[in-house]
């Protein structure tokens, strides 16, 4: 699938292709002479004399007209696909353009909301708009698969009765010139306007479940403990995936650089410098019981918890009096 077109409206300034015809051509067209089309057609086979008459249907080809391009005009392209992002979304695409069936309401109302936020945020005109239907403006598309600028118009509705979602191409032009649309571009630019709002949908549910996991990671309950091995450590009680993206940027607060990280293995070395009291003040914790030296943060995986352990730059653990101190510091250092 080819994710290289770019959205623009017809209003606005799109980049222009920079490939020649040829260039385009070619990305649609067969690398292949097209000698076949010069074939002479089929003969009706001549008995030889005194040969007996035989006749059979398994080689037998339909004699009928079948309908296609040929040739040149064969469009090697892959297909577009939906792309089902929506968990229990299921998608069919006919002859006018794709239907989305959604397994609850609240799924299609968070679509819709995506719908229009993206046109919005694109500045797509829209012709027509009700409270189930949105008729857009022309939409531009520049893509090196195509000869010229592309411009096509949807109508998009939504069917609360079914939860059903669905986009319909309307009207197609090329380079400025409406005309008639061929259904596999119908095809081809109904799919790809439908994963544009499924890939919004989508980005936009990550970005809510990473801002609801970081606003979980500001309360994370970290205490002095000991992990599997009965070593002092402390105990954190968050994922270890969770843990180790905030990490980094809970140690920076703290007065720790990192120097290295290796996330399999669980280690980021780090170079410590106490923080001046100012900082600490304004973090509401007072100064780790550390020196200003190297040290290794080692993080371990205990489940639905974290261990975090510091030794120093003989690779020694730290005291158990150090770790204590350490323990309201890092608790802190996640609040901020």
């Amino acid at each position: 699938m080819n994710y290289k077109y770019r959205l623009a409206l017809a209003a606005f300034m799109v980049t222009s292709l920079s490939a020649c015809s040829s260039g385009s051509e070619a990305r649609r067209q067969a690398n292949q002479d097209f000698n076949y089309l010069e074939t002479q057609p089929l003969e009706s086979w001549t008995l030889p004399a005194g040969a007996a008459p035989f006749s059979s249907a398994a080689y037998a080809i339909p004699s009928q007209n079948f309908k296609g391009e040929v040739g040149a005009s064969v469009d090697i392209r892959p297909p577009q696909q939906v792309l089902n992002l929506i968990p229990g979304m299921r998608s069919s695409v006919d002859q006018d353009g794709v239907t989305v069936q959604l397994p609850r309401s609240s799924d299609l109302s968070k679509l819709w909301q995506v719908t229009q936020s993206l046109i919005s945020k694109n500045n797509i005109g829209i012709a027509k708009q009700s409270a189930d239907q949105i008729d857009t403006d022309w939409v531009s598309w520049t893509n090196k698969d195509e000869d010229s600028e592309i411009g096509s118009r949807y109508s998009i509705e939504k069917s609360p009765s079914t939860n059903s979602y669905r986009i319909i191409l309307t009207d197609w032009r090329e380079d400025g010139k409406t005309m008639p649309v061929t259904a596999d571009n119908k095809r081809r630019y109904s799919i790809l306007m439908t994963n544009l709002v499924m890939s919004k949908y989508d980005e936009d549910i990550r970005e809510q479940a990473r801002l609801a996991a970081a606003q979980q990671l500001k309360h994370v309950p970290i205490s002095l403990g000991v992990d599997r091995s009965g070593l002092p450590v402390l105990i954190a009680r968050a994922s270890y995936n969770d843990m180790w993206e905030r990490l980094p940027t809970v140690l920076s607060k703290l007065g720790f650089t990192v120097e290295d990280r290796n996330r399999s293995q669980g280690l980021i070395d780090v170079k410590y410098r106490e923080p001046d009291d100012e900082f600490l003040q304004e973090l509401g914790t007072k100064p780790m019981k550390l020196t200003d030296d190297k040290y290794r943060i080692l993080v371990g995986d205990l489940g639905n918890r974290t261990s975090i352990n510091i030794t120093d730059s003989e690779g020694k653990p730290v005291t158990d009096d150090i770790l204590e101190s350490a323990a309201p510091a890092f608790a802190a250092g996640f609040q901020k």
